[in-house]
């Protein structure tokens, strides 16, 4: 790998860093040349935590030893496995702990919640989503339309950023919601854009919707463990989640999702209703009636998976060590850091495309190359030849995402030397 200069800059705010040390409770990738890579795809997935295999193999020891017996015995039986996420989960998204579960995973999810809180009428039916949403939410709400006999032409309402520019405007959106109206029946919107790492103000957006009679859900997928959230108190009736990003829970992690208390047991509202989700006091009564757990505890269906859940226990044991307050203030120091650095090094070439205020990016800086996608391939190709792990996203953007959890100073003043070179040398 390329050297690049470590400022003097860097090494002090890495010295200074109180969080240095959780980069030793996570296994990190290596380089083609055996050094450690740059990791700075945490936004797609994240490493794994140190303790993630003790928390699987723990598992895999009360399967062997207790067999049937480990839903009751053991150090976490199963039957209640999911339980010790709920009050972590919901301190990150800003809930209260019955409001949270951990289940599925995010595609799944909204599915269920969109069963829910999508009941279209004649005169209420439109379904306002951003664009470009990610692929697989606008691919569920128009299966839901198409399910409910709509044209998606008709009662899909895309909001997407003025001609010309890249990040969608608050303005936009509530203009949309009030203009919509009472034809408006579900508001669903990213807490964090991915594609370009834009944060969106959840509170006036979901206030403006529900204003309108409609109702709100969020995809926080490249949110939590991010970004501050306030679920609750913002007041939107659901969201969901991954946990294999900012969480570092695993590939394809079970995901989570909220169902906001004024809700209360849900049992007046549909849903698609499984065994686990049945109240655990009358659960193995083996009854034929279906009786929802209180909370978002009801909307499970099948026992979860013990061995995909196990990992997020030892990913929130970090996240409880570190604080969210302490990691969202290292996260603006050094999405900051790198874009000193772009401008000093490589503005000429290079556009950021995540918004500059604190309150409206995350970990995350989306970049376009100038020359065009076919530039912006070959400069990303190069970054990862020389060991800085970062991703392509169509049709022209590489992303970078910097965590406070592992990532250093002086890393991004090496990522972005080596982006300054891949310039110089096209």
């Amino acid at each position: 790998m390329i050297e690049p200069v470590i400022s003097a800059a860097a090494r002090a705010l890495d010295s200074a860093d109180e969080l240095a040390s959780l980069r030793a409770r996570f296994h990190l990738p290596l380089a083609a040349d055996g050094k450690p890579a740059i990791y700075l795809c945490g936004n797609s997935l994240g490493p794994q935590p140190i303790g993630a295999g003790a928390a699987v193999q723990q598992v895999m020891t009360d399967w062997a030893t207790l067999a049937v017996r480990g839903h009751h015995e053991g150090r976490a039986p199963w039957l209640r496995f999911h339980e010790q996420f709920a009050a972590p989960l919901a301190e990150l998204v800003g809930a209260q702990a019955h409001e949270v579960v951990a289940m599925n995973s995010l595609t799944v999810n909204l599915h269920l919640m969109l069963v829910s809180f999508f009941r279209p009428t004649a005169s209420r039916h439109r379904v306002l989503i951003e664009r470009p949403a990610f692929p697989s939410d606008r691919h569920a709400v128009v299966s839901h339309l198409l399910y409910h006999g709509l044209e998606p032409e008709r009662s899909l309402l895309e909001v997407g950023p003025p001609a010309g520019e890249d990040l969608l405007q608050t303005a936009d959106i509530l203009a949309a919601i009030e203009t919509a109206g009472e034809s408006l029946a579900l508001v669903l919107l990213p807490g964090v854009q991915y594609l370009t790492g834009q944060v969106l103000d959840g509170a006036a957006i979901t206030a403006a919707a529900r204003r309108q009679g409609a109702c709100v859900g969020w995809d926080l997928a490249h949110a939590i463990g991010n970004v501050p959230l306030s679920l609750h108190d913002c007041g939107a009736d659901f969201a969901v989640w991954c946990h294999y990003k900012y969480l570092c829970a695993g590939p394809g992690a079970v995901g989570g999702a909220f169902v906001h208390a004024r809700h209360g047991a849900g049992r007046d509202l549909p849903r698609y209703a499984g065994w686990w989700g049945h109240d655990l006091a009358s659960r193995f009564e083996m009854g034929p009636h279906h009786r929802p757990s209180p909370g978002a505890d009801g909307w499970q269906l099948s026992n979860p998976p013990i061995l995909s859940l196990a990992p997020l226990a030892a990913a929130l044991e970090i996240y409880r060590d570190a604080d969210m307050a302490r990691l969202r203030a290292k996260s603006l120091r050094l999405t900051a850091h790198a874009r000193l650095l772009i401008k000093q090094q490589c503005a000429a070439s290079v556009t950021v495309l995540t918004p500059v205020p604190d309150a409206e990016r995350g970990c995350q800086l989306s970049l376009r190359i100038a020359g065009g996608a076919g530039a912006g391939r070959r400069v990303h190709a190069e970054l990862m030849h020389h060991g800085v792990i970062c991703d392509w996203r169509e049709p022209d953007v590489i992303r970078i995402a910097p965590s406070p959890l592992y990532n250093s100073f002086a890393e991004l003043d090496q990522a972005i030397g080596l982006l300054a070179a891949a310039l110089a040398a096209r």
